[in-house]
């Protein structure tokens, strides 16, 4: 009996620590029918010297004016490094229930009253932003963002 005892704690030192990692059920596939919340990956790339224009723009007024039209605003950053292209570029994402709330809120952001004063007065010193990229992306089913 005495050599059969450290094979069982062998084998229990083993098995029970394991039991916390054993995998999860995969998560039920996505209601078809339901819109899927869609993010959006925006990369300004700002003219020389314009950056802090850009920071002021979007700080005054650009985030409440996409609060506004119900863009939500997930995070903005800026590279810590010139060959990324620190001082010069800019990238942000938001989020939308659906490709055609975003469709709909950017149209609604365009027309707005508000909005075009806002850019036109931003200009006034020359034009902010040279380039714009656009990616819209789907969360996977691990992400912790959904």
């Amino acid at each position: 009996m005495s050599r059969v005892l450290p094979w069982v704690l062998l084998i229990a030192a083993v098995i029970v620590p394991a039991r916390g990692f054993e995998s999860k059920p995969a998560p039920a596939p996505a209601d078809e029918t339901k819109p899927q919340r869609v993010f959006e990956m925006r990369t300004y790339y700002t003219n020389p010297g314009k950056m802090e224009d850009l920071h002021k723009r979007f700080r005054d007024h650009t985030c409440r004016i996409f609060k506004k039209h119900g863009m939500e605003l997930i995070g903005f950053w800026t590279p810590q490094e010139a060959k990324d292209g620190k001082g010069d570029k800019m990238t942000y994402i938001l989020a939308f229930p659906s490709r055609e709330a975003a469709k709909k809120a950017w149209a609604d952001f365009g027309a707005d009253p508000e909005w075009k004063k806002v850019y036109a007065e931003s200009h006034k010193n020359g034009v902010i932003v040279a380039k714009v990229e656009s990616v819209f992306m789907d969360p996977t089913d691990y992400s912790p963002i959904q």
